[in-house]
C-alpha cells in the first residue's frame, strides 16, 4: 500500500545504514526520494540499487548543506518528508577531549544538522514532516560518551522547539532513538572479529529484550512519523532500544 504516493522526501546520509533502510522504505511506500552522501562512490551505489536520485553533500559543512537545499528546489520543488538522519560516532573522556574530537562530532550531529533544518524550512510544503535520527544515549549517562551524547540531546532540544515553530504550518517536526542497531556503522569502529562479538554481547546484555536492532525497525517508525496516521504526533522523541535506557 503506497501511503506515501506522490510525496517528496529527503533523506541525509541515505547511502548506508538506517538511512539507506529508511529511504528504501519510503519508496516502497510510494515517496519519491532522493538521498545524501559524503562519499560519491557508495552514493552512486546506493542509488543505482535504491533507483532513487543522490546528491553529493556533507552535512558538517553549512556550504554544502545551503547549496543541497537550493539543487533540491530548484529540481524537485516542494519537499514534504526531511529525514535529518547523517551522523558521525566519536568519543573521548571529558580531560582528554581535544577540539578536534569535539568538532568531528559536532559539526555533523549538531551544527549540521541543526543547519539542514534550518535552510530547508523554505523548502518544507506546509504540512510536512520532519525526522531527526537521535539517540538513546541522549538520555543515558556512560563514561567516555559525553560529546556524542551532548550532540543528540541537543538534537532533541531543537526538535521541540522547531515542532513549536513550524506548527503554524502544521510542518510535524519529531525524533527517533535508537539504541545499539545493526549497521555499517559499528564495522567502521575498526574491531577484529572477536572484538566485535564481544561488543555485541556486552551490549546484548544490557537490553532487557536481548538483541541488537534492526535498521528496518527504524525506518518502519520514520516512515510512520511521516505518513497522514501520525498527523497528530509532533515534538515526539519514540525510543527504540528494546528497554535498554529503562
Amino acid at each position: 500500500m503506497e501511503t506515501l504516493k506522490g510525496k517528496i522526501a529527503l533523506v541525509t546520509g541515505g547511502n548506508s545504514g538506517i538511512g539507506y533502510a529508511a529511504a528504501k522504505e519510503l519508496k516502497q511506500q510510494g515517496a519519491t526520494v532522493i538521498i545524501t552522501g559524503r562519499r560519491k562512490e557508495a552514493l552512486e551505489n546506493a542509488t543505482a540499487t535504491l533507483g532513487v536520485t543522490g546528491f553529493v553533500s556533507d552535512q558538517g559543512n553549512v556550504k554544502d548543506v545551503e547549496q543541497l537545499a537550493e539543487q533540491v528546489n530548484n529540481t524537485f520543488g516542494k519537499v514534504d518528508i526531511l529525514f535529518i538522519n547523517a551522523g558521525v560516532l566519536g568519543g573521548a573522556a571529558i580531560e582528554g577531549a581535544t577540539e578536534q574530537d569535539f568538532d568531528y562530532v559536532m559539526d555533523v550531529n549538531f551544527k549540521g544538522a541543526y543547519f539542514t533544518l534550518s535552510r530547508f524550512i523554505p523548502v518544507l510544503n506546509d504540512g510536512a514532516s520532519v525526522v531527526f535520527l537521535s539517540s538513546n544515549v541522549a538520555s543515558m549517562n556512560g563514561v567516555n560518551s559525553s560529546i556524542y551524547s551532548a550532540s543528540k540531546a541537543a538534537l532533541n532540544s531543537i526538535m521541540k522547539i522547531a515542532a513549536l515553530e513550524l506548527a503554524p504550518r502544521k510542518i510535524r517536526v519529531n525524533a527517533v532513538s535508537p539504541g545499539p542497531t545493526q549497521t555499517e556503522i559499528l564495522n567502521k569502529l575498526g574491531l577484529d572479529e572477536a572484538s566485535r562479538k564481544g561488543l555485541d554481547d556486552w551490549m546484548i546484555e544490557r537490553i532487557p529484550l536481548r538483541k541488537i536492532g534492526h535498521a528496518d525497525d527504524v525506518a518502519k517508525m520514520v516512515t510512520y512519523f511521516s505518513g497522514d496516521n501520525a498527523s497528530f504526533i509532533t515534538g515526539a522523541e519514540i525510543v527504540m532500544d528494546g528497554g535498554m535506557s529503562l
